[in-house]
């Protein structure tokens, strides 16, 4: 789809990283965004430094399907409708798993996945009834080689991947797409609220990519209708040789951040 002045976006995660980007841009494009996260006054700063001047706060705790799908119905009927829902948010907590409360797992699946499913469940009938729209998925590179330390997030992310490419083959024919990004390691303040001791030592050495470079990636892939978005591009090439051989994928990982991002070698 082409995104143009007067597009109307729904972004979930948008109070920082890369959600927050994708705002920035497709504002910059002229846009319509409908601002989703759980703080409601980052929103209102933002919206504020936000060019235009028809952009809505909807806050929502993506955990809470009610409260996702009347955001995004708050949406709709402000502004007459939806043409793309990005499901952005995401949240991480990394340690071992054998020492990782259920508290934490959980938490991650609710709010990397179930708030995927309950944002485009909510808002999908917007774009089928007007018969165009895209849905874009933020997924991540550990959903195509999940990592040690990062079981569980890697397993939401996972889910959201092979979520977003069935659904691309159902809506065939409708007018309506799925792009899902994978973005590499990316410099935001993501882990901020994890303590530097329990991130894994692999994290260190991983090249940080800028939230600007992967949401203008997002929306490049949109305007294409790519099926999928790799940023930095050298995701793309770990998920290819992992798919053909793990072990080889392992092997250079290991060359490239160290011993503990493959400590296994069968």
């Amino acid at each position: 789809m082409e995104l143009t002045p007067g597009t109307r976006a729904f972004v979930t995660g948008a109070s920082r990283g890369i959600g927050r980007e994708l705002a920035r841009q497709l504002a910059a494009r002229g846009a319509v965004v409908g601002l989703s996260a759980r703080s409601a006054g980052d929103l209102k700063a933002l919206a504020d430094e936000l060019p235009g001047d028809h952009h809505t706060v909807h806050p929502a705790d993506l955990r809470d399907a009610d409260a996702v799908r009347d955001a995004v119905d708050a949406f709709a009927a402000h502004h007459g409708g939806i043409d793309l829902v990005a499901a952005n948010a995401g949240m991480a907590h990394y340690g071992p798993f054998r020492d990782q409360s259920l508290q934490d797992a959980l938490e991650m699946s609710e709010i990397n996945w179930h708030g995927t499913l309950f944002t485009v469940h909510a808002g999908l009938p917007y774009l089928l009834d007007q018969g165009r729209g895209h849905v874009l998925v933020t997924s991540s590179g550990v959903a195509l080689r999940s990592f040690p330390w990062g079981a569980v997030y890697g397993a939401t992310k996972a889910a959201q991947r092979m979520f977003a490419e069935a659904l691309r083959h159902e809506l065939s024919g409708t007018g309506v797409s799925v792009t899902v990004v994978y973005p590499g390691g990316t410099d935001t303040g993501f882990h901020d609220h994890e303590q530097a001791d329990r991130m894994p030592d692999w994290t260190d050495r991983v090249q940080k990519a800028t939230p600007e470079g992967v949401a203008a990636a997002a929306l490049a892939g949109v305007e294409a209708d790519a099926r999928s978005v790799y940023h930095p591009a050298n995701v793309q090439l770990l998920g290819a040789v992992h798919g053909v051989s793990p072990k080889a994928a392992d092997a250079i990982l290991r060359r490239v951040l160290g011993g503990t991002a493959a400590p296994r070698r069968d």
